[in-house]
């Protein structure tokens, strides 16, 4: 069958038919990809800066994986997690855990993170009906945000917009200002803007009354919509207290940066501040299947189990090729020493990009943590100020980096209220040249339109 997938067919055609067409204007279409690169049907070369979507950690062609998911499917394909059980679901939960280590001693399954997400907050919900908390329903986090697409889960993002469409049919969560770093939501110190933060998480309980807050849920590094912001240290000490006083359930939503930071889990790096729940999806199957997870303590899972149970299930959760593959990614990642490497790579990536920042007069800030990076895009760099809401910078950028062999991604939330920024987060498997070379081509793709802003007279 011939398909032209640059002109809009009378039937069919690709995902992006779906999407402003505004932002999909010349989209490369990829017809294979090796190692960190994918290559388009006219023969150029991209390297993948953003891994797919966040979450191609191994590249592309992992012959490992593949053919663990083909084994897997031949020998047996399918069958119901509600009335069987497969040793490749109990394989792939007990490697999950000995990750997380204690505290995330089961595994609930999934197909990715929207997913994920919901199922865990349903989880504490149950939970804490069981125990008589019944009032227990509301739920905080923080603006902005990403948790998910799904109605439910766009009701706990963080982003002012969804509301004018979804508001009349999603329920929203209550929100408080996020710790941002490089915009502090309080004072002029990214220490002065997660205490203020952190404040209001605790004002948000009392005015809600702690017997009806559920849980609290935060990216601990963020992903698309803070542009990989790493809140202060402080932060954390003080929400798991504030958390372990009200009686209010934490819950670190690590679907973006689980592997990506130099440990398993982001959590990792905060032992003063152990969440109740972890919600994962995008590295535990680096793109070779949709998958989530939500990790939570045996303590909880089992005494749940005694009481009602968790009885809430999708038709893929747990499916055993699914399974499969994702052991096999896990096992890549840690045979490899992927997961601990992402945290020296992310410093080479780091001063790169702090290089193109100090040379460049529209990045204002760079921040993240391992292979979880981003540059902050701004019109002035004394002041901070953004770009006008008519300039999306990151897409334009996005367009100029196709010309540059890059694949890069733009997502803006909250019309850019709260910056405009890329996000930087190759494959795991990327080496300190390829680092280098991608560095270059960025350089080179930000000076570009750069020069753009200042020949319309914006710079």
């Amino acid at each position: 069958m011939n398909v032209n997938l640059k002109e809009r067919p009378a039937a069919g055609g690709s995902q992006d038919l779906f999407y402003s067409s505004s932002n999909t204007k010349s989209l490369p279409t990829i017809i294979r990809g090796e190692n960190i690169h994918v290559f388009d049907d006219e023969g150029r070369r991209y390297i993948d800066v953003i891994s797919g979507a966040m979450t191609a950690s191994l590249g592309q062609g992992n012959k490992r994986v593949l053919q663990a998911m083909y084994d897997q499917g031949v020998k047996h394909t399918f069958s119901y997690v509600r009335v069987t059980r497969h040793l490749p679901n109990a394989e792939l939960t007990q490697l999950i855990a000995s990750l997380a280590g204690p505290g995330f001693e089961r595994v609930h399954l999934s197909s990715g993170g929207s997913e994920a997400v919901e199922m865990a907050i349903k989880f504490l919900r149950q939970y804490a009906y069981a125990k008589g908390k019944k009032q227990k329903t509301k739920i905080i986090t923080l603006m902005p945000s990403y948790h998910g697409g799904t109605l439910a889960t766009i009701g706990w993002t963080g982003d002012e917009d969804v509301a004018v469409v979804w508001g009349p049919m999603a329920v929203f969560g209550e929100k408080i200002p996020a710790p941002l770093s490089f915009r502090p939501p309080f004072g002029n110190t990214s220490e002065e803007g997660a205490r203020g933060s952190a404040i209001a998480l605790e004002a948000k309980i009392v005015e809600l009354g702690a017997d009806n807050v559920l849980a609290f849920m935060m990216e601990p590094i963020g992903g698309q919509s803070t542009g990989a912001n790493v809140p202060h240290p402080v932060f954390f000490s003080e929400i798991r207290r504030i958390c372990s006083k009200h009686g209010i359930y934490l819950v670190f939503d690590e679907i973006v940066s689980t592997c990506r930071t130099g440990s398993f889990l982001a959590a990792h790096h905060y032992p003063d501040c152990k969440p109740d729940v972890v919600v994962t999806a995008k590295g535990l199957g680096a793109a070779y299947t949709p998958i989530g997870a939500v990790l939570a303590p045996a303590s909880m899972v089992d005494e749940l189990a005694d009481l009602t149970g968790f009885n809430l299930s999708h038709t893929y959760n747990a499916n055993p090729i699914t399974c499969a593959g994702a052991i096999a990614v896990l096992s890549e990642m840690t045979e490899r020493n992927l997961i601990a490497n992402a945290g020296p790579l992310g410093e080479l990536l780091r001063q790169r990009l702090v290089d193109i920042m100090d040379n460049s007069p529209i990045v204002g800030d760079v921040r993240g943590k391992g292979l979880l990076m981003a540059l902050e895009y701004v019109r002035n760099k004394e002041t901070r100020e953004v770009f006008s809401s008519e300039i999306y910078a990151s897409d334009r950028i996005r367009q100029i980096g196709v010309e540059n062999g890059l694949m890069l991604y733009s997502r803006r939330q909250n019309g850019g209220r709260y910056g405009d920024w890329s996000i930087v987060c190759p494959p795991l498997i990327i080496t300190a040249d390829q680092i280098d070379d991608m560095a270059d081509r960025l350089k080179r793709t930000i000076a570009v339109f750069a020069d753009e802003m200042t020949r319309a007279g914006v710079l």
